[in-house]
């Protein structure tokens, strides 16, 4: 009985977890965003890294750590490569860089279309770093995007990041992880899209007068196309719209029309409930596409000039032009990708492998060259359902 209880003892000791890796808050640098830019005239990296501060993150001004009230502490260093500069930021640093709270990763444009192998193998290889957090490119430096005071949080990190969470309302730019940047850099069939972050001032000051649109805020500004891992061109935001359908799902978007008889005067037109459908196909030994998108409700949340939804025959008008605005820019955006780029980047090769992994075989080495000149026929169906509350425009009753 002994020896039964002491075996018991020995074997719950071997699984008893001890503190040998064990890593204290206090000696840690939490980042919440990471830049990287291109060291002028040096072939080096500049790694910027965005951390917070425990005793300011709450908003807290004139806080005890260091008495300046900033939430965040940034700091660069430089080097050959991206783990030599990181490791630099331990020569000044007062606690050990931790990525696992990291938001996301601003690579400057400079940087990425020279190629971001080293990038994409550095942060796979860190096994602190969720493949979840976002990526994204800027013709900004990257250090002023990830330290840009900007939106209404109080880290700058956390805002970018929601920043990403709701820009499905928005539909201007693709909600790109490093999960996705690895799977179309390593995948057959589809190259890579990031989206793009660029500065623009248009925040206003609350304190002086006279500073509207002075202050920098962070904006979604399309996206990169990328070959393999270099880039090699930029989507207008009106561009990445017409693209956000084909890679990921799309919650709203909003168009703007002229009105019939009144050109100076606008109707403007919510997106809801859209789908598309590729579908491949193969005859007389070449690959094509049907595209067929669907908006099945389309809410008129602005009337510049008279509109009634009782109206069946001004309905369907709307309707053909919605229809006819919306395959335009597809149209356009296709030809984009196929002329100007010969970037798979809409995922149709992987389509077309898996509805024909055989024929598939044969075209994938020329797949660029065969995808710039396939057939894709676009077919656009859209409904519009409702005029919100108000069936007229509002007009003053006086005249």
């Amino acid at each position: 009985m002994k020896y039964r209880l002491s075996l018991t003892l020995v074997i719950l000791i071997l699984f008893l977890s001890g503190c040998a890796g064990k890593r204290e808050i206090n000696d840690l640098a939490l980042v919440m965003a990471v830049g990287i830019d291109k060291v002028e005239d040096k072939n080096e990296f500049e790694v910027t890294v965005e951390v917070a501060r425990p005793a300011d993150s709450r908003g807290q001004t004139g806080a005890p750590a260091g008495n300046t009230g900033d939430p965040i502490w940034s700091a660069s260093a430089t080097g050959k490569t991206l783990f030599e500069a990181i490791r630099n930021l331990a020569n000044f640093s007062t606690r050990r860089v931790f990525w696992a709270h990291n938001f996301i990763v601003v690579v400057n444009e400079d940087i990425a279309r020279e190629g971001l192998a080293d990038i994409i193998d550095f942060f796979t290889r860190n096994p602190e770093l969720r493949m979840r957090t976002w990526i994204a490119i800027t013709p900004d430096k990257a250090k002023d995007v990830v330290s840009t005071m900007t939106g209404l949080e109080v880290i700058p990190g956390e805002a970018l990041d929601k920043l990403y969470r709701y820009t499905k309302i928005s539909s201007t730019s693709p909600r790109t992880e490093l999960l996705d940047l690895k799977a179309a850099y390593l995948s057959e069939t589809t190259q890579p899209v990031l989206s793009r972050l660029k500065l623009i001032e248009r925040g206003v000051s609350n304190k002086k007068q006279g500073q509207a649109g002075a202050i920098k805020q962070v904006a979604l500004e399309g996206a990169g196309i990328f070959k393999d891992d270099k880039l090699i061109g930029i989507l207008a935001p009106d561009e990445t719209r017409a693209m956000l359908p084909f890679i990921e799902e799309v919650d709203s978007g909003v168009i703007v029309l002229p009105c019939e008889n009144e050109p100076d005067r606008f109707i403007t037109a919510e997106l809801r409930n859209q789908s598309l459908k590729v579908t491949p196909e193969y005859k007389e030994n070449k690959p094509s596409f049907k595209v067929n998108y669907t908006i099945a409700r389309v809410v008129i949340v602005e009337a510049g000039c008279p509109f009634s939804i009782k109206n069946k025959q001004q309905v369907r008008q709307l309707e053909e032009k919605l229809e006819d605005k919306v395959k335009t820019d597809i149209e356009k955006m296709l030809t984009k990708a196929q002329k100007e780029y010969q970037a798979d980047f809409l995922e149709l090769g992987q389509r077309f492998n898996n509805r024909f992994p055989a024929e598939w075989k044969g075209i994938k080495k020329d797949w660029d060259s065969t995808f710039a000149n396939v057939s894709i026929d676009v077919n656009v169906n859209a409904e519009i359902k409702s005029g919100v509350l108000l069936f007229k425009p509002t007009r003053s009753g006086k005249n």
